[in-house]
């Protein structure tokens, strides 16, 4: 069986494909068909307050894509999730809706505590039971999660992401209020590990030196950051080899990670390869499950 997840962000839209493997009672997701494209939605919004006609027709278009290459696959259950850019638009429910029309993917727009609900599901499994910060980067929002012995203990979204500092679009104060809220909730007492997801953090981490197979120092991922700083945008391109829409974001969204590992302490950061779209599966999956339990 094959599930799909599409993750409809504020730099690019993904669309995962994966098929549904069982070993005895373990249920896990092989990835067997995965496309990133760069729609910067968050260029309009947080710009303009809206998504564009132009922003529109190609999510369109890059809808039908996906919905043909579903079928190709003969996916047997899915879902689209919109973040950030999506819910900020003020058309972004008219636009979901258009699409719907127009291509047959339904789009849900979610909210940060769902999309940080739908990440931390499958994160938690990278976890064991010492003090865990996850910080999850997107276009338009940052996630903190706080974790103690596998458990959630508490968790916040911020108004800040690579697409809105390159912008400069990040919301008066938003620098301070995640500081405040990493210094009410870590406990200093105890040895701190942050957790990176999102494209930028993985790509900083492909760079890396590495002090384990998932991890890196705190001192490692500043020095990638000043690496790529030095160089002009073209060179980050030409030479560096890093996509245009990752050239310009990558240095901002490293400045999130960096800030937020020195203001918690933790001199570690592990960069397990997961994400949203995971999450979204992984709701795909149960969802699939309970339905067909019911009939």
């Amino acid at each position: 069986m094959k599930l799909a997840a599409i993750d409809i962000g504020s730099n690019a839209a993904r669309m995962q494909i994966s098929t549904v493997l069982h070993n005895d009672d373990l249920v896990s997701f092989k990835r067997v068909e995965y496309v990133r494209f760069p729609l910067r939605l968050g260029h309009d919004v947080f710009n303009f307050g809206e998504l564009t006609p132009e922003s529109e027709a190609r999510t369109t278009k890059l809808m039908q894509v996906y919905k043909l290459l579903m079928e190709l696959h003969e996916v047997e259950g899915y879902m689209a999730c919109a973040t950030s850019a999506m819910r900020e638009a003020s058309n972004g429910p008219d636009i979901a809706r258009r699409i719907e029309a127009a291509t047959g993917v339904k789009i849900h727009i979610i909210d940060g505590q769902k999309e940080a609900e739908l990440i931390n599901n499958v994160v938690v499994q990278a976890l064991d039971d010492r003090q865990f910060l996850h910080i999850d980067v997107g276009g338009g929002s940052t996630e903190l999660n706080l974790y103690v012995n596998r458990q959630k203990v508490n968790s916040r979204s911020f108004k800040i992401g690579s697409v809105r500092l390159l912008e400069g679009k990040e919301t008066k104060g938003a620098w301070r209020k995640i500081e405040d809220w990493v210094e009410d909730n870590v406990d200093a007492s105890r040895e701190i590990i942050a957790v990176g997801t999102g494209g930028n953090i993985s790509k900083l981490f492909n760079l890396a030196a590495k002090t384990t197979e998932e991890g890196t120092t705190l001192t490692e991922i500043e020095r990638i950051r000043n690496h790529i700083a030095t160089f002009s945008l073209d060179d980050r391109i030409n030479k560096l080899r890093l996509n245009a829409d990752r050239a310009d974001v990558i240095v901002p969204a490293a400045d999130i990670y960096i800030s937020v590992m020195k203001w918690a302490r933790a001199s570690q950061i592990i960069v397990p390869d997961l994400g949203l779209k995971d999450g979204i599966i992984q709701l795909v999956y149960s969802q699939h499950i309970k339905k067909h339990k019911t009939h």
